[in-house]
């Protein structure tokens, strides 16, 4: 009974972080989406009636830059940037430390 228990405890663990990880998905492509519409709209605002001086770059190049980091945070493109990275690392050296005292 007690294994059945832990298996569906893992099991919903599982199906948490997973339903987690949609949601962030589901939050950068609504962030990218939302850019995309905003830029369509400064960049017609600032072609027709300021043309000279193209403004719409910075607020392109200043979001663009924040919606990169939502990108690298969603995908876990650079894991060392993570929660579970740290985790594992803390353990890591945990375990190491443990093995050194063995021996020693």
């Amino acid at each position: 009974m007690g294994l059945i228990m832990e298996n569906s405890n893992s099991e919903y663990e599982r199906y948490q972080k997973a339903k987690k990880q949609v949601n962030e998905i589901k939050g950068f492509y609504g962030h990218l989406t939302s850019y995309v519409i905003v830029l369509a709209i400064l960049i017609y605002i600032n072609l027709k009636y300021t043309p000279e001086y193209l403004w719409f770059i910075w607020t392109m190049f200043g979001w663009g830059i924040g919606l990169f980091f939502h990108a690298v945070r969603v995908f876990d493109w650079f894991p060392f940037l993570n929660k579970d990275w740290e985790e594992r690392k803390i353990k890591q050296f945990m375990d190491e430390e443990k093995n050194k005292s063995k021996f020693e």
